[in-house]
Order: structure tokens, then C-alpha cells, then sequence
């Protein structure tokens, strides 16, 4: 095992907890793909490693000892992962959730997500790839009931993005339930799946409190998994856009699987900066309005950045609220903190008055690193507009 020596400043990072090491803390790697012995300038050890390039960072750190990846060793994560989750596994009424979220269980570049008798398996780098058919080994050990699995591409350097890896196959498509509502969803069509199940606490907001009696404006709908949510808590009408021509089939799927009358639920395949104009002429009003856009995106007329633009689009929004309205302002990206994101929305509102409700970060099963403040990556703000 190649030995690793980081300076003090990558040292106090590791001794706070922080697993992910990020590349601009280091300025030249010999080696890459492959665990590594970690000690600082005064040849101390400090612990286990493994280098490996992704989207975030170079690698993970995975404890103060030397660790083999073993099979007994993944079947020992898993173990206290299921421990965490057993209220999850006990629901009658969830049955798609986060079964393991890399280093919130202690093992960066992983995540496993259920789909009732299904799993899919995240891969972030290469190394963890490598390694894939023992984590797979010694999570049937810890899940033998699970009936199939799927894999997801999520680094660069293959030829493909998702496939079916043991067990049984899927259907196409099947529905899965969460808090007692019906999502029809997908494992092996590209890297999505029908549903984002970090947002399990929202949606539960939007059918228990939220929607009741409210015309609900979905923006960056994906495939309506809010206003499928909205509808079942008693909203009177949802509008779902997304620029995706096959969002509006999926959109349907969700509701038709719950069987609601599509006659007063909308799906429109549109830039939503577009339809907040085209909703501004008509002089069409949404009590609710839901906004949770990718991170970073871009079409044939400009580029969004959470962190530049988000502004845009609460002050847009405002244009098409009704009297005391509701915002429901989400976003996943790692690199803007819940001050920083904040700050954006207090960018778009200027002068109209508000109050935020409540922040929502990720559900219990999404595991944080609680030393890592990029770990608990989502945050969503519910805020009542007083115009």
C-alpha cells in the first residue's frame, strides 16, 4: 500500500472528519485508483485512504486504522446502515428509501437506494467500481430478500450508464409508495429513476399540510413527483413544467398510478423562465410554487447557476403569486451553504415581505456526515409571501 503524506492543514480536516479529500488541498498525486497509508509530515499514521478522481474531490478517507476493503468489512457497514433504517424497513406505507449514503455510513464514492424488491447501486469512481462485485457480495449477505440490482455510471470512462447486475430483472416500470402515495418508477433507463427520494420530507409536507385547497405551480417538475404529492394532500390544480419532452408521460404515469382525473392537473414541456412570462400574460396566479432546479443547466438561449441565478426566479415567481402565497425554494448543490442560498433568495424578493416557515435538509435516511457540512447537501426553504 502507497503511503500518503498530507500537510497539517489536511490533517486537522481529517481529525475534524471530513472523508472527502478534495483535490485543491493537494498539488501532485503519483498515484491514483488504489487505498493508501495516510500519515502527516512527522511520519505519523493517521489512518486509511483510498485516491480515486470524481465530480467531488479525489478520494475518501475511511478511518483512523488500517482497514482492508473485505468483504466482512462491507458486510459490517452494511449491518449498522440496516440498523439505522429500521424504521424505514418496519413502514407499510414507504417502501422506497436510502438503504446507504457514502459518508454519512462511514464510506465515501457509494450510494445504494431501494425500490420495494429492487436496489441500485451509485458508483462515483473508478476504484469503488473495481470493487463492486465484493461490495455486492456482502450486501446480499445483509439483504437477501432483495430481489434484484442495478447499477448506476456516475464518474466518466465507460461506455455505459446503468444495467442490471444480479438477481432478478425489473419490470419496465412499477410503482413503489411513499408515505402511502404511488410513484411509478424506472432502474435501468439511464441515470434517473422517476424519482429524487431526498425529498421524501417535502413531499410528505405537500400531501399532510401544504396542498390542500391550493393551485400548485411545479417548476423543474421532472416527472411531477410534487404535484403527484400536492394532488394527494387536496390541491385544486397543479401546473408541472420542465423543458424534457418525456416529462410529461412520466408526469402522468405517477398520477394515473394513483388514480387522479388528470382534468385539472397540467404538464407543460417548457423553459420555465418562458412560462413565468407566458403565466404572466395570461394573468394566470398559483397560490403555491414550487422551485427546485438542477444545480447547473443549459439551453440554446443561456446558462443557470443555482448560486447566480436563483434570484431570477423567486422574483419571477413573485409576478404569478396569489395574495399570501407560498414558496417552496429547493436546491441540491453541495457548494452553496443554507447562508449563501439564502442570500439568493433574499436577492429575488428585494422589498416584498416574507417569512421563512421552515428549512427542510435531507430525511433521515440520506446519513450526513455531521462533520461535513457539503454532506447534508439539500436545502429547502418554505416561505410565506405577504402581498
Amino acid at each position: 500500500m502507497n503511503k500518503l503524506y498530507v500537510d497539517s492543514f489536511v490533517e486537522k480536516k481529517i481529525k475534524r472528519g471530513i472523508q472527502l479529500l478534495d483535490g485543491r488541498d493537494f498539488h501532485q498525486l503519483d498515484f491514483d485508483n488504489q487505498s493508501v497509508a495516510v500519515y502527516n509530515h512527522s511520519h505519523q499514521f493517521l489512518g486509511t485512504a483510498y485516491l480515486s478522481r470524481q465530480n467531488k474531490g479525489i478520494g475518501w478517507f475511511l478511518g483512523p486504522r488500517k482497514i482492508e476493503l473485505t468483504e466482512s468489512y462491507f458486510v459490517d457497514l452494511f449491518t449498522k446502515a440496516k440498523k439505522q433504517r429500521q424504521n424505514f424497513e418496519n413502514s407499510d406505507l414507504t417502501t422506497a428509501y436510502r438503504l446507504f449514503n457514502q459518508d454519512g455510513d462511514n464510506f465515501g464514492g457509494v450510494t445504494i437506494d431501494r425500490y420495494a424488491d429492487f436496489v441500485v447501486f451509485s458508483w462515483y469512481n473508478m476504484f469503488i467500481y473495481q470493487h463492486r462485485d465484493v461490495i455486492i457480495n456482502a450486501f446480499q449477505k445483509v439483504y437477501p430478500a432483495i430481489k434484484g440490482g442495478y447499477e448506476k455510471i456516475r464518474f466518466k470512462g465507460l461506455d455505459y450508464e446503468s444495467a442490471h447486475i444480479y438477481g432478478q430483472e425489473a419490470p419496465a416500470s412499477f410503482t413503489i409508495l411513499e408515505n402511502g402515495v404511488k410513484y411509478s418508477v424506472f432502474m435501468n433507463d439511464g441515470l434517473m429513476t422517476g424519482i429524487f427520494l431526498d425529498q421524501h420530507d417535502v413531499r410528505d409536507a405537500l400531501i399532510n399540510e401544504l396542498g390542500l385547497g391550493k393551485r400548485v405551480l411545479n417548476m423543474f417538475s421532472y416527472t411531477a413527483a410534487f404535484s403527484v404529492a400536492a394532488a394527494m394532500g387536496g390541491a385544486t390544480e397543479t401546473t408541472s413544467v420542465d423543458l424534457a419532452k418525456r416529462s410529461r408521460e412520466l408526469s402522468q404515469a405517477h398520477f394515473e398510478a394513483n388514480g387522479l382525473d388528470l382534468s385539472n392537473h397540467h404538464f407543460v414541456v417548457m423553459d420555465v423562465f418562458e412560462y413565468f412570462k407566458y403565466a404572466k400574460r395570461k394573468q394566470l396566479t398559483f397560490d403555491l410554487i414550487v422551485i427546485d432546479p438542477p444545480s447547473f443547466a443549459r439551453n440554446k438561449k443561456q446558462t443557470f447557476s443555482v448560486a447566480k441565478d436563483y434570484h431570477r426566479l423567486i422574483s419571477q415567481a413573485l409576478e404569478v403569486m396569489s395574495e399570501n402565497g407560498t414558496i417552496i425554494a429547493s436546491t441540491n448543490a453541495a457548494n452553496l451553504t443554507v447562508a449563501q442560498f439564502k442570500k439568493q433568495l433574499e436577492k429575488g424578493f428585494a422589498s416584498v415581505k416574507h417569512d421563512y416557515v421552515r428549512l427542510q435538509q435531507l430525511p433521515s435516511d440520506f446519513t450526513v456526515n455531521k462533520a461535513d457540512v457539503n454532506s447534508n447537501y439539500l436545502k429547502v426553504f418554505t416561505i410565506k409571501v405577504k402581498k
